[in-house]
This record gives structure tokens, sequence and C-alpha cells, in this order.
């Protein structure tokens, strides 16, 4: 439940964080130069909370993903056990052993080296 919780805000706090560097004015670069709306509707005082709300929603994004981490059932953790148990499960229903599923092959003995021809002189 909680680990449901933390993602759901991790998409809004996305998503506002997304927003939130979409407002924010061009320091320098080519985008510079299309920063003349800006100028007109824009408040310097804006830049410093558009700032700290972008530094505050990457650290909450952060908490929150450590959080939804921590709060993971142990199934969800586990990784690759739940394919194991899969493949397992599978291949008892065919009724198959794990040595004859996978087909065993002999690998052929490297042939003997034969020494190079030296260069005619």
């Amino acid at each position: 439940m909680l680990y449901s919780i933390c993602i759901g805000l991790i998409l809004v706090a996305s998503i506002i964080l997304i927003l939130a560097v979409l407002v924010q004015n061009p320091k320098s670069g080519m985008a510079a130069n299309f920063g003349a709306a800006n100028q007109v509707m824009g408040v310097r005082e804006s830049a410093n909370i558009l700032e700290r709300t972008t530094w505050w929603l990457s650290g909450i994004i952060v908490v929150l993903s450590l959080i939804a981490t921590a709060s993971m059932d142990a199934d969800m953790n586990a990784g690759t056990s739940g394919l194991q148990k899969d493949a397992d499960a599978l291949i008892e229903k065919v009724g198959v052993t794990a040595t004859e599923a996978m087909p065993q092959v002999e690998i052929p003995a490297a042939p003997a080296e034969t020494p190079a021809e030296t260069p005619a002189e």
C-alpha cells in the first residue's frame, strides 16, 4: 500500500518538476536567445522560487524513491526468483527433469596444431 502511494506521489512530483524546469529562464546557450517573453512577463523573484522548487521537488523524488524501495514486498525484491518458480513449474508440468530440459552437447576436441610453414628463401 505504501509502495503504491509513493509511486503516485513520485509521478505527481515528476510532472510538477517538469513544468517548473520548463518555466525557468535559460541561463545560457542557444535557448537564452528565445527568453524575451520572460523579460515581459517575468519577475526576478520568480526565478529564485522556481529554482528552489526544482531543488525541493528533486529531493522529494529521491526520498520517495528510497521509501518506495524499502516498502516493496519480498516478492518484488526477489528479482528473478518469481521467474525461476514459473520455469520450474513449467518444467514440472511438462514432466521433464531439469537436466533433460537442456540438451547436453559434446564439445569437439581442438585440432592438433600444425607447425607453421617457413617461407622459401
